[in-house]
């Protein structure tokens, strides 16, 4: 059995101000993607692994993925969608096509483009060709994705640190199939609600009881697969809301009956997600007044995991205003990481940072610290982290250190070249931050950090910070999305 390998992934956020243009994906080939996933947590990496347990040979085709940014460019996704079905093609005889998609990829041309490319690796081997999908929870899962393949398997953590499992679990459903096994019968449901991304937290109630019955339901007899998708909020499109998706060995009834069972437990629980949380002044001021250390303060509108600038200033300006110590803030500035590069490590500099991407993001702030350390950006994550990834790199990058107050603790400001998500401790370490011993730590995230941080942080508060990631959908203006929508109407 030969089963070829392939993924695009890219979390689009339509209020970004940018578009997302080719040069902005990553693209690997080939051997070229045994070696960058091979000993990582990605689903990828359960693809490749799938091929020792279950039995046949995995054949590395094309694996493309950018940073979560605007909307993608119509002629990105166009050269996308046609080396994706090259690449398959060119994989020669296959059996059976693994495929992981994000979920929330939006293009110029096409606001579902995993539909897209979904339908268009079907037209081009046919309606007998297994293909076993998988799918990010932040996700728009529209029916023409699942009518378009055999199976769909959604990660069931968020942050997601069980993409290797679900790739494992869709070799599982592919070979299966191959063997005469297994044939997938899939039941949908899209409900008309949004859970905003606060209560998006797996092991967090209101919520976690239902994460952990999706696991619970896989061990009966005859289920392949229950998912659910709580969505992506950052996308104005027509799909975006929360769906139910589940695989039953050709038991339509059974997946039938599951899928309404969970969807109305889903519903039900809309009375005990509301969202309450403070002004960027008062989560200050609780960080502050904690009393120990490390706590962490969440700018969640400059979430980089859901297409945000990176460059915020809106917590930095009161971290200093409110005169806080022992801080650490990470800002994209590649034009600071110049100046500190020029200025050599030692060097005291005035600089105004962040707030240069666009105007949703704050101002630059000024600044004068020390450059203590340069830095080429790059660190390894061995544990099971959001993303999967095993291999970081923010650029260069520079760490300002802030001259502190008599009896204060010094504050960090990390200065990277690319924008990187707060999803390894290692983006601190491998710049000489040592987390456990700062005072407060801000991360540009929403739950991603959660995995890296939680193990060592005293608590955390989310800001309601401004930004292309601010979670009141009232601030933005939804046009494609369905009417009537629980979490954009009674907010």
């Amino acid at each position: 059995m030969r089963i070829a390998i392939a993924q695009i992934i890219h979390e689009s956020n339509t209020f970004a101000p940018h578009t997302t243009p080719l040069s902005d994906f990553r693209i690997r080939r080939g051997a070229e993607i045994v070696q960058f996933y091979s000993g990582a947590h990605n689903e990828v990496t359960g693809f490749l692994e799938g091929a020792t347990k279950y039995g046949f040979e995995a054949v590395p085709t094309f694996c493309a993925n950018a940073t979560p940014s605007g909307t993608v460019q119509a002629a990105a996704f166009d050269w996308l969608a046609d080396e994706l079905v090259n690449q398959l093609k060119a994989a020669g005889d296959i059996d059976g096509i693994l495929l992981s998609l994000h979920g929330a990829f939006v293009a110029e041309n096409f606001a579902n483009a995993d539909a897209e490319f979904a339908r268009r690796v079907r037209v081009a081997f046919g309606p007998k060709m297994p293909i076993v999908l998988t799918h990010d929870p932040h996700s728009s899962v529209g029916e023409a994705v699942v009518q378009n393949v055999d199976a769909l398997v959604i990660y069931k953590t968020n942050p997601h640190i069980d993409q290797r499992e679900r790739g494992l679990q869709a070799a599982s459903i592919l070979s299966g199939m191959l063997r005469g096994e297994v044939k997938p019968t899939m039941a949908y449901r899209a409900l008309p609600m949004m859970i905003n991304i606060v209560h998006q937290h797996t092991s967090s109630p209101p919520l976690r009881d239902l994460w952990r019955e999706l696991t619970t339901l896989e061990q009966q007899p005859g289920v392949l697969a229950t998912s659910m998708s709580l969505c992506y909020q950052y996308s104005d499109v027509p799909t975006m809301g929360n769906v139910v998706v589940v695989v039953t060995n050709n038991n339509q009834a059974q997946a039938d009956a599951i899928a309404d069972d969970l969807a109305a437990k889903l519903w039900g629980l809309r009375e005990e997600l509301a969202v309450h949380i403070p002004d960027v002044a008062g989560a200050v001021t609780t960080a502050m007044n904690a009393p120990a250390g490390p706590f962490v303060i969440v700018d969640i509108g400059d979430n980089v995991g859901g297409g945000s600038a990176a460059d915020s200033t809106f917590l930095l300006a009161e971290l200093l205003r409110q005169n806080a110590d022992g801080w650490v803030v990470t800002l994209a500035d590649p034009a600071s990481v110049q100046a500190c590069a020029s200025a050599g490590i030692g060097a005291t500099l005035t600089l105004q940072v962040g707030g240069k991407t666009d105007d949703m993001h704050g101002v630059p702030i000024t600044v004068t610290g020390k450059v203590k350390c340069l830095h080429d950006g790059k660190f390894e994550e061995r544990a099971a982290r959001h993303g999967g990834v095993r291999w970081g790199d923010q650029g260069l990058s520079a760490l300002l250190e802030l001259q502190p107050n008599l009896g204060k603790q010094a504050s960090y400001i990390l200065l990277t070249t690319h924008r990187a998500a707060p999803m390894s401790l290692h983006q601190l370490q491998s710049v000489g931050i040592e987390p456990t011993y700062m005072k407060i730590l801000t991360v540009k995230a929403a739950i991603a950090w959660k995995a890296a941080y939680e193990p060592i942080m005293s608590g955390f508060v989310i800001a309601d910070t401004a930004g292309a990631t601010q979670v009141n959908p009232r601030r933005w203006v939804y046009r494609h999305t369905r009417k009537g929508l629980w979490g954009l109407e009674g907010w």
